[in-house]
């Protein structure tokens, strides 16, 4: 609608514009533009509106599919715990079918739940503006860090062949694997430049985690300031990492509220 109100207004600002002029202006052909200023001539603002489409008529109508919002949204089958296509068909005199396409239409899903939770951190204000304003506006000559643990990975060594990749044929391994336990990641994401570095560790201990605070400094470049977004496991707080910090000055330690660990982009 845009485009064509402004094909009518160029017309009448520049009439010594041709068809093509006018067309190559708002990127449409110079047929197209014909054919819009002549709907407007005979029908003034109607004209610029799509006509009337082929087809079969609705056979839903507005208030039924009103009606199938509104049962999804603000009632239960009875006996279960959400909506199907099959038992809201049954209660609305649709197919299943008129049913799939409403819900996609207004973007409903019943079948999925996601889950949430509140902070209840009396600092949740304070925190979220330290670290947002971190990733905003780090200071001059520092390096922000985000770093998160992802704790029980399991490492499995595959004990069947693998049949290599083919055209139209993704690698396949078989069933069969032999558990050697789980491993630790520990990384952290340079907030500024997307680099990560990262470590597997046998345990997740206070040991673990100054021996990746070592690798860390060890790549950071001398005479930064290191802030460091990290959430409140308690690794992260022992009296081997705060006499740590005492002999690193440069570097700090900026939690994230309870229950806001999305906070640190680490995580996503």
């Amino acid at each position: 609608m845009a485009t064509r109100a402004k094909v009518m207004l160029l017309s009448a600002d520049h009439p010594e514009w041709t068809l093509a002029e006018i067309g190559a202006y708002v990127g449409l052909c110079d047929d197209t533009v014909g054919t819009w200023r002549k709907r407007f001539i005979a029908q003034r603002l109607e004209g610029l509106s799509d006509a009337p489409k082929s087809g079969a008529l609705r056979t839903i109508q507005d208030a039924a599919t009103l009606r199938v919002v509104h049962l999804t949204l603000d009632t239960l089958p009875e006996g279960e715990t959400h909506w199907s296509t099959r038992n809201m068909a049954q209660v609305s005199g649709m197919t299943q079918r008129a049913v799939h396409r409403i819900w996609r239409a207004f973007g409903l899903r019943p079948h999925l739940v996601s889950s949430f939770t509140l902070s209840n951190d009396p600092l949740l204000i304070e925190q979220v503006r330290d670290i947002v304003g971190l990733y905003l506006a780090p200071p001059d000559r520092a390096l922000v860090l985000c770093i998160d643990e992802k704790p029980q990975i399991q490492a499995l060594e595959r004990g069947s062949a693998t049949v290599p990749m083919l055209p139209g044929q993704p690698e396949a391994t078989g069933p069969t694997y032999v558990r050697h336990g789980t491993t630790p990641l520990i990384a952290a994401l340079n907030a500024n430049v997307e680099i990560v570095i990262g470590q597997c560790y046998p345990q997740h201990w206070a040991e673990e985690f100054r021996a990746f605070l070592d690798l860390m400094h060890a790549q950071v470049p001398v005479g930064l300031e290191v802030h460091v977004i990290l959430d409140n496991d308690i690794t992260h707080k022992t009296k081997t990492i705060q006499n740590r910090l005492l002999a690193h000055p440069n570097v700090h330690f900026h939690f994230t509220p309870t229950s806001g660990s999305w906070l640190n982009l680490v995580e996503s």
